[in-house]
């Protein structure tokens, strides 16, 4: 669960998740923030990591990858801390990953009544046709942030996780992709935030339809990195 002064919402996010989700280890990466987020999380039943400062969602999933390598882990789900969420959705990506790799929750695929407009809207509809292509499945939203990762996944994202802007989302999973990795997707409906501040705005919508397109291109730049093959289950 990365966190960036996320402290209004973030100890309720924990506890919802390991309320529906008994068993469940919940590790909270502390991006740097200037509130009570780690504070918070940790009351809220978490295991918290805190980065010295800020380095973007990218960076804070790489620390939360790693610390899953070095403690065994086999599956990561990235939930976010701002409650939208909901963590009920989970064993449904989770199920998934008996045949993929990467399991998105997508916000387009029929479920919730979640909405975007404008260069936003513009980026998604470019980047899904180009993501789809690669991944050989439809894919509707490829910059969501609840997504589930397995065994495969979650080693080549220990080494290879990037934190440019948007890496966390588009990068990741064109390095997914080109490494071979089964890309999947699930309909999940989103909330309204429980706290905190969205990361974008009018302003910065207005330029993220280029930034996005620059972070596919980064992408594809980058050497692929070649896994084992995934285990065929009886």
């Amino acid at each position: 669960m990365p966190a960036f002064n996320e402290s209004e919402s973030v100890r309720s996010v924990v506890s919802e998740v390991l309320e529906k989700l008994p068993g469940v280890t919940v590790l909270v990466v502390d991006d740097g923030s200037s509130d009570r987020t780690a504070e918070e999380a940790r009351a809220g039943g978490a295991i918290v990591a805190v980065l010295p400062f800020n380095l973007g969602v990218g960076g804070a999933m790489r620390t939360g990858f790693r610390y899953a390598v070095e403690h065994g882990y086999e599956n990561v789900v990235q939930v976010d801390a701002d409650g939208q969420h909901d963590p009920a959705g989970v064993p449904l990506l989770l199920e998934r990953l008996t045949t993929a790799d990467v399991v998105l929750g997508a916000r387009f695929a029929g479920e919730g009544e979640y909405r975007v407009r404008g260069p936003r809207q513009w980026a998604m509809k470019v980047l899904s046709v180009a993501l789809t292509r690669m991944a050989r499945t439809t894919l509707t939203d490829t910059t969501s942030g609840f997504r589930a990762s397995g065994p495969r996944a979650v080693t080549l994202f220990a080494a290879n996780y990037p934190a440019e802007y948007l890496g966390d989302t588009i990068e990741s999973l064109v390095i997914a992709i080109r490494s071979g990795c089964v890309i999947e997707q699930v309909p999940v409906a989103m909330r309204p935030r429980a706290g905190g501040r969205p990361s974008h705005n009018p302003l910065k919508a207005a330029a993220y339809l280029g930034r996005a397109c620059m972070a596919l291109v980064f992408a594809l730049t980058r050497p692929r990195v070649p896994l084992e093959p995934r285990e065929v289950l009886a």
